[in-house]
């Protein structure tokens, strides 16, 4: 008979003692567990001992995280959180070296236990560390470990980040500021200044005057990765929380520097991979740099403005090569009339008043902007563009000035100005970091794709929309090809012509074509159960080889993660903590804890997780919570999830629930199921090519009169 499900089955290690095989009554009181294993030692005293997980993480045991233990598990007896972090207050301020750097050392470690950090801090160790900065006695290790064990302790979120003095932001500082500093000490550092930005605006301001970019750029220049990914983070960090009006200054001091051209040579063209949070990182960078054009995106002109106005009479200039008149040349009227012609030959639509076509936001004055880039910077394409359509009769113009407002309203969108930086995305562009104006560079290559693409269609001004449509699938096509320059992206728009267009979205309606005829449906409803058989085994087989998911905590780069994978006979989820990621797949036997597939009861997605309903979960955003999942097993455990992007979520959501024998619901089924029927419909139809299939099948004639025709083979 298997034992009740409140029992559960461990060994218990002691120092210089043969473990314990033990069975741990779950209902039964922590204390009074304790109390029986210390009495088992013949230990007294037992209020100053405790029970960690024997393994890496050296986690202590408490009430809340009890149900954790899993039968098998390989639990310790060490001294309680409260005795442990007495100690480690004392031995870290010990007059001997040795002695205070092994101190340091085991503090950082258990730092990362959120109940011994609680009892650090209730002694006051966040203090005592702080003053041993500001000291500027250690250095080396010993500075590096009291660092880590800093870094550890505040991401736990107990302390706030507001209590510390202007001593110690100074000393974090001054290691940043240093030309030759020690590795760790410059990583804890660059990520502690990172934490009091993003964590408290006050401590922005003081961060702010203790930092500057130029005092970063040279950590960007060496070759250590983790560093250059925490120097780009305290730049994200400065300009995410720098008020508006001091943004763009500090865009022009980044130019200034050359940061672009330095993380173009030094990172994105550096011989060593891009990683994740070095991806984050960047496209972090390329957000908050686009989002300086939002101001301009929504101010709309102001007709009366004269100087505004002068941007409009300088486009006319360039493209008509004609100075502007004086006042007094020429009657009003003359002059009106000259206007107007000139302004519709540009393709503005209101060709009395231009400056009413920039009235509308968004693009509002960034359109006008792009123009007068365009036309200063790139201005015999411009000149060709204006009188190339101005001089057509035929209505087949393309009209400049309503095609480059659409166009930068249309870029926005594409790259979300505007929208602030999602937490998960790693989508970068290296194309952007090639160009200090690399948004106008932008705009003017696809002003001129799109003029191209006009004259391709043969449109008139009715076509409008349908061209902005085409061009919008020409500009989101060549940029999932990633190109590594605005040169290369313009030679994938020239291979992207709207006759491929046409033939690409044939060639994606023939893949998804639909037949309709009576036996063709007939034929899909016979095939799909077998489709869908074959998209469960995919998923359970992708369960088997299992997936790392990464930690979530207050701070997005805590490198800690976890593996979960299914056994080869679906009967048992196999899970346990990891150091790193692997590239491959993990061994079963290096997970630790299991769950039987027998006991789950349901799978809860979104906002639903327990953990997504926790306080410190408030602060994600929307597509981490479209990415969590939990598995309910027994009466209220659940195995939490967050997935590394949408793909996996999907498969597991999809492996979790055929397990449990309920239907496949996601995204990648209804795209999978799609694409494999349709294979196999266009396989089992190959014979009747060019065979028109009747909606109904033929009538079945009428019985003959006799059967004399047949044969008997007797």
């Amino acid at each position: 008979m298997p034992p009740p499900s409140d029992i559960v089955k461990v060994a218990i290690e002691w120092p210089g003692a043969f473990p314990k095989l033990m069975e741990i009554d779950q209902k039964k009181p922590l204390l009074a567990i304790i109390k029986e294993v210390c009495e088992g030692w013949s230990l007294g005293n037992h209020e100053n001992f405790a029970l960690q997980i024997a393994d890496a993480t050296n986690f202590y045991i408490t009430e809340k995280n009890r149900n954790d233990i899993k039968n098998g598990s390989i639990l310790r007896l060490t001294t309680s959180p409260y005795q442990t972090a007495v100690q480690l207050h004392e031995r870290i301020q010990s007059s001997s070296m040795d002695a205070k750097l092994e101190a340091l050392k085991d503090l950082a470690n258990a730092s990362r236990d959120i109940t011994f950090a609680q009892e650090f801090i209730n002694l006051d160790g966040i203090s005592l560390l702080t003053q041993m900065v500001e000291s500027g006695n250690d250095f080396g290790d010993l500075l590096s470990f009291t660092l880590t064990a800093f870094v550890e302790l505040m991401d736990h979120g107990i302390v706030s980040w507001d209590t510390f003095s202007v001593a110690f932001i100074k000393k974090i500082a001054s290691y940043v500021n240093k030309s030759a500093m020690d590795t760790a000490v410059l990583q804890r550092s660059l990520a502690i200044l990172e934490s009091m930005v993003l964590n408290s605006q006050d401590l922005y301001h003081k961060v702010a005057q203790e930092i500057t970019i130029g005092q970063l750029i040279p950590h960007l220049q060496g070759t250590d990765q983790d560093i250059q990914t925490y120097t780009i983070a305290v730049i994200n960090a400065l300009f995410l929380k720098a008020p508006e009006e001091k943004r763009q200054e500090m865009a022009h001091i980044l130019a200034q520097k050359q940061l672009r051209s330095i993380i173009l040579s030094n990172v994105i063209r550096s011989p060593t991979p891009i990683n994740d949070e070095m991806a984050h990182q960047l496209y972090m960078l390329q957000v908050l740099t686009f989002n300086l054009l939002e101001d301009r995106m929504m101010t709309k002109m102001d007709p009366q403005d004269q100087a505004q106005r002068d941007i409009i009479f300088e486009l006319r200039r360039i493209a008509f090569d004609v100075e502007c008149a004086p006042n007094n040349s020429g009657s009003i009227e003359k002059r009106k009339s000259m206007y107007t012609r000139d302004y519709k030959k540009l393709g503005f639509i209101n060709h009395v008043n231009p400056a009413v076509d920039f009235t509308q936001i968004p693009p509002g004055m960034l359109a006008l902007d792009n123009m007068l880039y365009f036309a200063r910077h790139h201005q015999d394409a411009y000149i060709r563009i204006v009188l190339e359509n101005s001089s057509r009769e035929d209505k087949h113009e393309c009209p400049f000035g309503r095609s480059s407002i659409e166009l930068t309203k249309m870029l926005c969108e594409i790259l979300k100005v505007g929208v602030l930086p999602s937490e998960n995305c790693h989508d970068f562009h290296p194309m952007f970091f090639t160009h200090d104006r690399s948004f106008e560079e932008f705009f003017c290559i696809c002003i001129q794709l799109l003029n191209k693409t006009w004259k391709e269609m043969r449109a008139t001004s009715e076509d409008f929309n349908k061209v902005m449509q085409v061009v919008r699938e020409q500009i989101m096509r060549a940029l999932t090809l990633k190109p590594n320059s605005l040169d290369q992206f313009k030679s994938r728009l020239q291979n992207l012509s709207y006759t491929e267009i046409l033939k690409i979205r044939q060639s994606e309606r023939m893949n998804q074509e639909d037949f309709q005829s009576r036996p063709i449906l007939e034929l899909r409803e016979k095939i799909q159960p077998e489709i869908m058989e074959l998209i469960k085994q995919q998923r359970l087989n992708r369960l088997c080889e299992g997936t790392c998911f990464r930690k979530i905590s207050s701070r997005r780069r805590q490198d800690k993660f976890w593996y979960c994978r299914l056994s080869p006979n679906h009967k048992v989820l196999h899970y346990g903590d990891l150091e790193e990621c692997p590239q491959g797949e993990v061994p079963h036997d290096s997970l630790q804890d299991k769950l039987p597939v027998a006991d789950i009861k349901a799978v809860i997605t979104g906002k639903d997780c327990p953990h997504m309903k926790e306080k410190g979960a408030l602060k994600l955003n929307k597509e981490v919570l479209e990415l969590a999942f939990s598995v309910l097993y027994e009466s209220d455990e659940y195995l939490n999830f967050i997935a590394p992007d949408r793909h996996e979520y999907c498969v597991w959501t999809d492996g979790l629930n055929a397990l449990l024998g309920k239907e496949m619901t996601s995204d990648y089924t209804k795209s999978d199921m799609d694409t494999l029927l349709s294979m196999e419909m266009k396989l089992r139809l190959l014979d009747l090519e060019n065979i028109q299939i009747p909606e109904a099948p033929p009538p079945i004639p009428k019985e003959p009169s006799n059967y004399d025709f047949v044969y008997d083979c007797n």
